[in-house]
Order: C-alpha cells, then structure tokens, then sequence
C-alpha cells in the first residue's frame, strides 16, 4: 500500500484518538463530574482540542494530502482509500479556512451571548438576547465569506451539517410537505381528541429504567460495547465503534419520556455501533450526517418504537411492570394515545405530525436573516406570525417563542433543517425495507428486529461518512431525498388513530 496514505492514515488515528479523548471528558462533564470540576474539564477539552486542531491543519498533513489528491484521478472512486482522501481533503480545507482569530472571536461573543440568552429567555425578553444575537449574524456572514461563492450563502453554513446539501434542494422538500402537513394536522383538528391522562400518572423511574433497558436490548444495543447513564440532557457519544454510550433523562410529569428517548439514543447507537472497522480512527468514521443520523433515531423512536405491532409484543411487559397504572388501559388506547397530535409551543415537545413544522419555521427565519429579508429586532413578531400560519398557535411571551432555542446563541445557524430531514429519510428508508421485506410487523409483534437492523447495518451503518447523505439515500432507495414516503406514513397512520 501507498506509503504515503499509511502515513496519513497513522496521523489521522492520532488525531481521532484525541477527538475521541476529549469525548469522554465531555461525557463525564455531563453525567458524572463533580459541580465544582468545570474549570479541569474546560482546561482538558481545550488543551485536546487544540492539540487536534493543530495536528489536522498543520503542514505536514497538507503535504501529505497534496501527494495523495495527485493519485485520485487512478484510484477506483468506491474505494476506501479514494473516500478516505476526498473526505480528509475536505475538512482540512474547511478547517484552513477559517482564520485563527476568528475562532477566538467567534468563541468570545458566543460565550457571552449564551449566557446574555439564558437570562432573556428566564426573563423573557427578547431585547437583552438582540444585540448579541446581531453579533452572531455578523460573525455567520463572515464565515461565509472565507469559503468560495455557492449558489446560495447558506449552502455554506448547510454543508457544515449535510454535506453536499443545498439550501434550494432542501427548500423544494419541505415546500412538497408543508401544506399537505398542515392540512393533516388541521384535519386532526376537527376530530375528538385522545385523553392520555394515563400517561401522566406516577411511574416508578428504576421500573420505566428497567423497562428502556429491555427495548434497547430487543432492537440490538450492544452493552459489551456501551452503556446507558442518566443525565439532564439525553444524547449518544461514541469514542469508536466499541465504545458508544447512551444517556437518558427522568422527568416525573412525563415518565414515557425516558423510554422514547431511549430509544432515540439507542437509534443513534446502532448506528455508530454499526460503522464498518476499516473507518476506526479515521475521519469517515461517525454517520453520513446529521440528518442520517436523525433518521435513525427517528425510526427506532417512531415508526418501530411508536407502532402497533411493537406494543403488541411488548405492551404486556409493560403492563406488568405497572398493573396499578395500566392494567385498566387498553392496547388501542395506549397505542393511540402515544401517537396523539397537538399542536405545541415547544419545539422538543412536538408529537410526529406537527414537529417538521417547527423545522419549517426556523430554516425560513434562518434564511432571511442571512438574505437581509429580516431584520433581528423583527424576529418575535415574525416568529409568532408564523406560528400561527402554520400551527394555528401563538406564543403569549419570548420564552415560549422566539427565545426557546439554544442554538443561535451558539452561533449554530444552518442545524435545524437536519431535525426534519431525518424524519423524512426514515420514511424512506422504511418504505424501502417493508417493500423487500413485507413480514416485518409480524417479527415486530414477536420482538424480533434482527432483520431490520441487518439491513440498516448493510446499507447505511457500514459505510460512516464514506457517502453524502444524497448519494447514500439514492444507492438505497433508489431516489433522492424526498418528503412523499413520510407524508403517506403520516396521513395512514392518523387516518387510522383520528378516524380521518
């Protein structure tokens, strides 16, 4: 083998394995770490991270790279080390880019407008949040500028989150579904509605634990190669594919929370626990994108976690483990009641048919703020405008509106729309396998997703960021990204649950 790709690849395993370092102190900083250890952590994780910054876009990995992109044009383009190449080629000039000072820059003004954030939102007042939130916009336009000229200004910011997406290639799919969602959910609207009081009563957490421990087990989690702690705010990390931890969250008023979000995680765990070995420590390793990797949350949560021939297995576990609180409840009720659609202020509290929706909103305000179309101060009353338009809702104040999500505080602009596109992908992706495996809700009812999760590792897991999420939806499907898959599986599942 080339010894100049061995090389490459022995500096990439070291920068991945400080990556990965800095990803468990993370880990621990959000489940374990004693309150008073923030500053040690904060030291680690920046001394890690400039280490690996400094080590990627130093000369030596250049050079390296220049031999190697030489080679590209006699290399078979489905190869390892022709995706390997292509795809380190192009972080490190995404990280090269950006200047030193920048970054520094970008780290100050966050830094004081998260905080500038959590007070506007405790206090709701969009005003103490503007100014800094103008700031953010500016350093967003910035960024822009260090990249060459796209179609669109926010491809550019898109492409950190799915790359090879454009911003009109996303536009044009949820222009095909809004309105068909919004006359779903309005059509919902006109019919009685679900009374889940059940769900609100006193679980025991060890119990529901216990339970999420089961489910997780069922659809393929993999505990020799990771674990499931408690935290404040659910996610998965992975330090390599034998080490891809999960973590979830007790609410007491909402005890079913830590079982989907279980599930959520675990989605992202098999796919992580699914990537082929050739890509450990290596760039490729990790999924395709955000919205592929939301795709498999989404499905493991929703279209299997939220059927009915998954509870038809295990409805009566559960019943047995809460007789007090269930046994009275009945499969129809409690499948329809999980599956109950209300339109909400809350983005994180939406059910399945009305989440894409917040999407919407949010990639629109994003958009014209880059254009110039809006202007900061405007963004309350557009927000709520909109929230009416499409959810037939309107905040009573900034905390339940404009002010509820964390990420522009972050200077994270270009993110949301990966949420709604991993809704999506996962309707395709399921049209496809019940389409060459028809008796898939009859292992369902029987507990047994083997299959599914077989497939899923042959066609998306194995190959990490080796595809652009574009080209890997067409290898599988047949079709690029496309909202009609999603919108049948809506519409037959609420005509059934709403008697539409």
């Amino acid at each position: 083998m080339n010894p100049t790709y061995q090389q490459l690849k022995a500096r990439l395993a070291e920068i991945a394995d400080l990556h990965h370092a800095a990803a468990l102190i993370g880990w621990d900083q959000q489940v374990y770490m004693p309150p008073a250890a923030a500053e040690e952590h904060g030291n680690m994780l920046g001394t890690l991270g400039k280490i690996a910054h400094e080590k990627f876009t130093s000369d030596e990995t250049g050079k390296l790279l220049e031999e190697l992109k030489r080679d590209l044009p006699h290399l078979d383009p489905d190869s390892e080390e022709y995706r390997l190449i292509k795809i380190t080629a192009k972080d490190y000039d995404r990280a090269t880019r950006v200047p030193a000072e920048f970054v520094v820059e970008q780290a100050q003004v966050t830094a004081i407008a998260h905080q500038a954030w959590a007070e506007a939102r405790a206090r709701s007042e969009f005003g103490l949040f503007q100014p800094h939130l103008e700031k953010i916009l500016d350093l967003v336009r910035r960024y822009v500028t260090f990249f060459p000229p796209a179609d669109h200004p926010y491809d550019t910011l898109l492409d950190n989150f799915e790359p090879g997406m454009k911003t009109a290639e996303v536009q044009a799919i949820f222009e095909a579904l809004r309105p068909r969602q919004v006359e779903l959910i309005r059509a919902i609207g006109e019919r009685p509605q679900v009374e889940d009081s059940f769900l609100h009563l006193q679980y025991d957490e060890k119990t529901m634990w216990d339970f999420s421990v089961e489910v997780a087990t069922a659809f393929g989690y993999d505990w020799k190669r990771g674990r499931q702690d408690p935290t404040v705010h659910p996610f998965c990390t992975s330090f390599g594919v034998n080490d891809v931890r999960i973590t979830s969250r007790w609410v007491p008023d909402l005890p079913f929370a830590l079982l989907f979000g279980t599930m959520h995680e675990t989605g992202h765990a098999l796919y992580e626990q699914g990537v082929g070995l050739q890509w450990n420590r290596t760039p490729v390793e990790g999924g395709a994108s955000l919205g592929l990797h939301e795709s498999q949350s989404r499905m493991w949560e929703n279209l299997v976690g939220r059927s009915r021939p998954f509870w038809e297995y295990f409805y009566p576990k559960l019943q047995a483990r809460f007789p007090s609180q269930l046994a009275n409840v009945s499969l129809d009720q409690f499948y329809r009641t999980i599956n109950k659609v209300q339109p909400s202020l809350i983005r994180v509290e939406a059910d399945e048919a009305t989440y894409n929706l917040h999407i919407m909103l949010r990639l629109e305000i994003e958009i014209a703020m880059l254009e110039g179309k809006v202007a900061v101060r405007d963004l309350p009353e557009l927000w709520n405008a909109k929230m009416q338009d499409y959810l037939g809702l309107t905040p009573p104040n900034d905390a339940l509106g404009v002010l509820q999500d964390v990420h522009w505080s972050g200077g994270m602009i270009g993110y949301f729309s990966t949420y709604a596109l991993g809704n999506i992908i996962s309707a395709q992706l399921w049209e496809k396998f019940n389409s060459t495996h028809p008796q898939l809700e009859d292992e369902m009812r029987s507990g047994d997703f083997s299959a599914l999760l077989s497939w899923l590792r042959a066609e998306i897991h194995q190959y990490g960021r080796k595809y652009e999420p574009q080209e890997l939806v067409q290898r599988v499907t047949g079709e690029s990204i496309n909202s009609a898959p999603y919108l049948r599986y809506l519409q037959k599942k609420y005509a059934e649950i709403y008697n539409l």
